[in-house]
């Protein structure tokens, strides 16, 4: 299986392409519409049928959801509306499409792009990205092996959630000077280090455009490299998830 249709659902926007999943290429350009507000299971899988029937696919299909998955099944909600915990996700949009759907966490999914097919392919041992932007993703391997939905964005960090101290959306939203966040994430990076001991860590989420302003003010024993895909990686990652699962 080479061609697989990758398919990132956000909270601002849902966005799909076919991916060689051999080489990580878009095989079409990637086409994105608008989150529907509020963000309920029915209304957002519209528009993936929309992303499908543009594409006019058929076949195997990976999607993303900002949320924990389990056996396709949501267990918790982030910048989506809560009505979908507890929803099989897998199921319900397999169904809506009449095709098959793995379903995996947005995080883990952009691990997927950069272990396979970018900055962390062939890496052994502990390795952890972490998606810096509204909030932080992460995603955990060892040995090319997914830990998933870790959630280490949520780890409690100077009394509050870690993304709420380190997320881009400090520089990006409310115009935090990038030296000063840079310094908040090297704190924030020492604090997970001393937990992991991760022998390379991958920057990824848009602001990984601009790792070599950030870079110098990381002090890290482990590598620190920005991520190969950047906004692409949720989609590679969830074709990716779904070519290895279906074989």
């Amino acid at each position: 299986m080479a061609t697989v249709l990758g398919i990132d659902i956000g909270g601002s926007g849902i966005k799909a392409a076919p991916i060689d999943v051999t080489t990580g290429d878009l095989l079409d350009k990637r086409k994105r519409f608008k989150t529907p507000q509020p963000a309920v299971p029915d209304k957002m899988i519209e528009v993936v049928a929309k992303l499908v029937a543009h594409f006019k696919w058929e076949g195997p299909i990976g999607c993303t959801l900002p949320s924990v998955v389990e056996d396709g099944v949501v267990k918790s909600a982030a910048n989506i509306d809560d009505s979908w915990i507890g929803v099989e996700g897998d199921k319900l949009i397999g169904k809506r499409l009449n095709q098959k759907v793995t379903l995996i966490n947005d995080a883990d999914a952009a691990g997927m792009a950069e272990m396979r097919l970018g900055a962390g392919r062939d890496a052994m041992g502990v390795v952890l990205l972490l998606t810096l932007g509204t909030g932080i993703g992460s995603a955990l391997f060892n040995d090319g092996a997914l830990v998933p939905n870790t959630e280490l964005g949520h780890l409690e960090f100077r009394g509050m959630d870690a993304e709420d101290y380190a997320a881009a959306r400090l520089v990006e939203r409310d115009e935090m000077r990038i030296d000063w966040w840079a310094s908040r994430v090297n704190e924030y990076l020492l604090y997970v280090e001393r937990i992991l001991s991760p022998k390379l860590l991958i920057i990824g989420g848009g602001i990984s455009k601009r790792f070599d302003d950030i870079v110098g003010f990381l002090e890290t024993k482990a590598p620190v490299v920005p991520a190969a895909h950047r906004n692409n990686a949720g989609i590679i990652g969830a074709a990716v998830a779904a070519a290895e699962r279906l074989g």
